[in-house]
């Protein structure tokens, strides 16, 4: 689903969340001293969804979009239980499962080693539809190996969703398509960048370097010495 498309209703959650996520900290623009991402992107900004759960209000909203979203795009009994990513999915993954009135689990990013050296955490069943849950997702890619965690469990997972989708680097849901699974997000950077604009929480000069980001994040990444385009194949 591109940021283009959206529904009204979408576009809306967009902005709420985005303002949000300004709102408590979680979002950093710094053009002059860029962050670089575990993608090995170089980006001017950097979002911490972590921060969402030490603000309830913040998190009864964000959890109640997600709810709805996920009833109205996947169905509400279309799934039979919810996964957190580990670790920050978790969080997410045990307010939207409580919304939902569904079973929650955890995946680990590996086994654990010992006990029953279980990568599944909670009270898995074969066949299960589970949508997995994490704080975000920048290329995608990341997302892979819970999904495939998830499948050798003999669970199915056709869905995830994150509450934040950086949606600019090209190609960054081509692993997760390819693999059969649907990225939903709550909001973009493009959301934030709109929401900063009009409520003027960032200086002209940084909102303008945010744009040219946004706008050509390959050539803005490769200019600070970030990855390029072939590291997305």
């Amino acid at each position: 689903m591109s940021t283009a498309s959206r529904t009204s209703e979408q576009r809306r959650t967009g902005q709420v969340v985005a303002k949000i996520l300004i709102e408590i900290g979680a979002v950093n623009f710094r053009p002059e001293d860029p962050y670089t991402l575990t993608s090995g992107w170089v980006s001017p900004v950097y979002i911490d969804c972590r921060k969402v759960i030490s603000f309830p209000r913040a998190r009864k909203e964000i959890t109640e979009r997600a709810r709805k979203m996920i009833s109205d795009k996947v169905g509400f009994e279309s799934l039979d239980a919810i996964a957190g990513g580990e670790t920050a999915g978790i969080p997410y993954a045990a307010w939207l499962a409580d919304a939902m009135g569904l079973p929650m689990q955890y995946v680990r990013k590996k086994a654990k080693g010992f006990g029953r050296n279980a990568q599944i955490e909670g009270d898995p069943k074969p066949g299960q539809r589970v949508l997995l849950v994490e704080d975000l997702a920048t290329d995608g890619a990341s997302k892979i190996n819970f999904v495939n965690a998830l499948r050798a469990a003999d669970l199915e997972c056709a869905h995830a969703l994150v509450v934040f989708f950086y949606g600019v680097f090209p190609g960054a849901l081509k692993l997760l398509e390819e693999s059969g699974v649907t990225l939903h997000y709550l909001c973009t950077w493009w959301d934030v960048l709109e929401a900063a604009e009009d409520g003027g929480y960032f200086a002209k000069e940084t909102i303008q370097e945010v744009r040219d980001f946004l706008h050509d994040p390959v050539e803005w990444s490769l200019r600070h010495g970030g990855r390029g385009p072939e590291a997305t194949a």
